[in-house]
């Protein structure tokens, strides 16, 4: 108050050291303050944006003008932080002038005090206490010798075995005493000791060169075409020819044999080092959130496929112990979302995606990101679109420009509208635009969602054909209620009506029950289009799938005999609207010549499935019910992943062990791991490096297993939480980034960044 041309300003360690303005060593309370030209600190604010300390004066910074602004140390914070600048020329020339008469003064002041303490010396004998305080050495020094007779140097010396107790001398017994030492009691001194360093002048001198006249030829020197034909005819260089023709013919042979510029010792054992490199997981970020997370267990992450620094995560109800009963009225209180961050605004939520029941687990679209498509614990199957959302989560991106000092007004002015916007925290809640039919859904919750190829699709009649329209997308769901469902995904009308329908049920609700709705009731309800039923009628065997990988199915499917598909493949009717398939619907088709129709199947039985179909036809015409079954894991396979490398290849975890499977070979895994301590909680392959693999355990451990350096064990291991870890996702943005999201029982999410030793493949892996 009263200087409104002073502002007061917060400077970090790392801009005092940048503008040489550090306290106590470049600014002093006597010399306080240090004039910085406002080109650097523009430059500052354009390298550091809006880390730059300057960042808030930025209008007063460029409407200054002078060419140098003032920044005064202010040690004892008068106008609230640790510096201040001026911001007028007529201040600043007040400042200056004021600090200059002040200096004077006290110069005058110190020359009368020298004048006065310039007396000579008198003792008052203080020498005396000095020479008493010196430290001298009154104890004699006892002195050894040690000698020996010449004759025995270098005699040899023979070591015999004999009894201590035999010999006297040979066996010292060191009883306990008293030491009197201990006792005597030490008296206080006083000692001074003066150090003074030595002195040393020393000088060199540096070897000096007389300058010399130097000339450069940049033209070629040329023979005229008579020295060129008299040295072409020489006897010198007929000689000299005949001299190295054979050494240059040897040379020649050897470049084509073998490459002369090829490092033999780059080629040597590249990836064995003397020393092994850390390998780490470092905490980059954190995210949790009091209202939706807490006594919430993290069921499934997600990356967003397109949008870098996007991650989308769901939680569950937490499995209720006999001590939790008390607090399930309490998490009845919770919503049902699925909740979408943003690393570059980690405080609050960007959007939140609201579900009918607790979702389970959810997948973003391959080829139309803006579709997520989740499980409910229920059965249901929800659909969201976030189109409309899409320009908010890129806007959440820093963008680097060249800040100029017109940008830099423009973006001043619009800091006014944009700060209105941004003053609420509160994030976008999305409707489901999607949901499953009751009667036609699971019975038990949907453990898996896996979106088929957009350039195929399914139909009623079992077939599989192309898709030409690039929005009808499909996927495929399972559950422990031993069924696998595939779903076409509604148009773009059919999804708008279902949100408008929802609309008018909530407004319904709070209708007085006095008044009737005239509006009609629509049919909006989401059906799959084919059912496949994992029960052997044989054996009366049911085979609750919890995870399925499929593949990239590039083929058509053709029936040999209308008439048998028929019979075989039972219309939709109006209790079944979609196609049922079950182990008896294969014979009466054709299988397809040269083609794989092979899925896998990881199921609550513990037994991992190869089913031998396509996504059409389930079960081959020869009537069998499984081309192999593996009984390994003693619990439900929690994790059944394709490697992003082969495709043939797929690794699975479950229970106390994990395995991992060839597609083609029928004898069992081609590695499998011991039976560990604790449960094996879910695992994941690596983006970057083919022979590494991420495994999350009960206990909050992270096992890292490197292939190329042990099979029996993890190469690393690193605790992530206290908690059990639920789900693992990574993510590869650049070839310089590498993410590890992590999830854990506690409703926290860690995301970490991998080491590069873990990120970069050797030449053969």
């Amino acid at each position: 108050i009263g200087h409104p041309e002073i502002f007061p300003l917060l400077l970090t360690a790392k801009t005092q050291e940048v503008f040489n303005c550090r306290p106590d060593e470049d600014v002093t309370e006597e010399n306080c303050f240090k004039c910085i030209k406002k080109e650097d600190i523009i430059q500052d604010m354009k390298t550091r944006a809006k880390a730059s300390d300057f960042h808030p004066f930025k209008k007063v910074i460029l409407e200054y003008p002078g060419d140098e602004l003032l920044v005064v140390f202010d040690p004892e914070c008068q106008y609230g932080q640790n510096f201040y600048i001026v911001a007028s020329e007529e201040a600043k020339e007040n400042f200056l002038k004021s600090w200059a008469e002040q200096k004077q003064e006290i110069k005058e002041e110190t020359g009368e005090e020298t004048l006065e303490v310039h007396k000579p010396w008198v003792s008052l004998g203080s020498e005396k206490e000095v020479d008493e305080e010196s430290l001298r050495e009154r104890d004699t020094k006892i002195r050894f010798k040690v000698s020996r007779v010449r004759r025995k140097f270098g005699a040899p010396i023979s070591f015999t075995d004999k009894n201590a107790s035999d010999d006297r001398d040979f066996y010292a017994e060191c009883t306990a005493y008293e030491d009197d030492t201990f006792s005597i009691k030490m008296l206080e001194r006083d000692v001074g000791v003066q150090m003074v360093p030595k002195l040393r002048e020393i000088s060199t001198q540096t070897k000096w060169t007389y300058p010399k006249n130097a000339s450069t030829q940049y033209f070629p020197r040329e023979l005229s075409n008579e020295a060129k034909a008299e040295s072409l005819s020489s006897e010198t260089l007929k000689k000299f020819l005949t001299a190295v023709h054979i050494r240059m013919e040897i040379a020649l042979q050897q470049n084509e044999i073998m490459d002369v510029f090829f490092d033999d010792w780059k080629a040597l054992a590249e990836d064995q080092e003397e020393e092994e490199p850390d390998v780490y997981l470092k905490a980059h970020q954190t995210f949790t959130d009091e209202q939706y997370l807490k006594n919430r267990t993290i069921s499934c992450v997600r990356w967003h496929p397109t949008i870098y620094g996007i991650i989308a995560l769901s939680a569950r109800q937490q499995p209720l112990d006999e001590e939790q009963v008390n607090l399930c009225n309490e998490s009845l209180l919770h919503q049902s979302v699925i909740l979408i961050w943003s690393f570059f605004h980690p405080t609050y939520l960007q959007v939140v995606l609201k579900a009918p029941e607790d979702i389970y687990c959810f997948q973003f679209s391959p080829s139309d990101p803006n579709i997520i498509a989740g499980g409910c614990v229920d059965g249901q199957v929800v659909l969201w679109d976030i189109s409309k959302y899409e320009e908010k989560l890129k806007s959440t991106q820093p963008v680097v420009e060249e800040i100029t000092e017109e940008s830099l007004e423009d973006e001043l002015r619009a800091m006014a509208a944009v700060v209105t916007e941004q003053s609420s925290t509160e994030p976008v809640l999305v409707r489901y635009c999607a949901a499953s039919s009751m009667p036609y859904t699971h019975e038990k919750a949907a453990t898996d969602v896996q979106w088929l190829p957009h350039n195929l699709e399914d139909n009623q009649k079992g077939g599989t054909s192309e898709n030409r329209d690039q929005y009808n997308l499909q996927l495929a769901t399972c559950s422990p209620d031993c069924s696998i469902l595939f779903w076409d995904i509604p148009s773009i009308e059919q999804r708008e009506n279902f949100i408008s329908e929802k609309i008018k049920e909530e407004k319904r609700a709070h209708m007085p029950p006095d008044i009737t709705d005239t509006d009609e009731d629509v049919d909006l309800s989401w059906k799959p289009l084919i059912k496949i039923n994992l029960r052997e009628r044989d054996t009366s065997t049911e085979y609750g799938p919890t995870r399925i990988s499929l593949r990239e199915l590039q083929y058509q499917y053709k029936t040999a005999r209308k008439a048998k598909s028929r019979n075989a493949l039972r219309g939709p009717t109006k209790e079944r609207p979609f196609t049922e398939m079950s182990i008896f619907a294969s014979k009466n088709l054709e299988a397809l010549e040269s083609m794989s129709t092979d899925f896998f199947v990881g199921n609550e039985v513990s037994e991992n499935n190869v089913l031998p179909n396509k996504i059409s036809c389930l079960f081959p015409p020869s009537g069998r019910k499984h081309s192999h079954k593996y009984t390994l894991h003693i619990e439900t396979i929690n994790t059944l992943q394709k490697s992003p490398f082969f495709k043939d290849i797929f690794l699975s975890v479950g229970g106390q062990k994990f395995a991992i499977w060839k597609e083609g070979i029928t004898n069992g895994p081609i590695l499998q791991s011991s039976c560990s301590a604790g449960r094996y909680t879910v695992g994941q392959w690596s983006l970057t490096r083919p022979g590494v693999f991420f495994i999350g355990r009960d206990n909050g451990n992270i096992d890292i297993w490197d292939l190329l350096k042990k099979t029996h064990e993890p190469s690393h291991f690193q605790n992530i939480s206290k908690s059990t870890i639920t789900f693992i996702s990574p993510s590869s943005p650049s070839a310089e980034q590498h993410f590890l999201a992590v999830a854990d029982d506690l409703g926290v999410l860690h995301i970490l960044e991998i080491c590069q030793t873990l990120c970069q493949p050797s030449s053969n892996e």
